[in-house]
């Protein structure tokens, strides 16, 4: 039981980071530059990695909710009873 756990754990740090990065890779695409003030490249960068983390862990929340739901799923329909009136 405590296995699962940690597997879990593990599923979920590794999924995190990923979906972090592919956030960054993406939030790469936009121009905000214009956006920004000048001079202020540090404040810029942590504005980036803030957006990428907040993405990135909106979407893996999904995706780990999705997947813990659809291992879910089969233990409902095991408790149900089609014959029973």
């Amino acid at each position: 039981m405590i296995t699962g756990f940690g597997t879990q754990a593990l599923v979920s740090i590794v999924v995190h980071i990923a979906f972090i990065a592919l956030s960054w890779w993406a939030i790469q695409a936009f121009n905000f530059e214009k956006l920004l003030r000048k001079n202020h490249v540090v404040q810029a960068r942590v504005l980036y990695i803030l957006l990428a983390i907040v993405l990135g862990s909106t979407v893996s929340n999904f995706f780990l909710n999705y997947l813990l739901w659809s291992q879910q799923l089969p233990l409902i329909l095991q408790n149900i009873n089609f014959f029973e009136i």
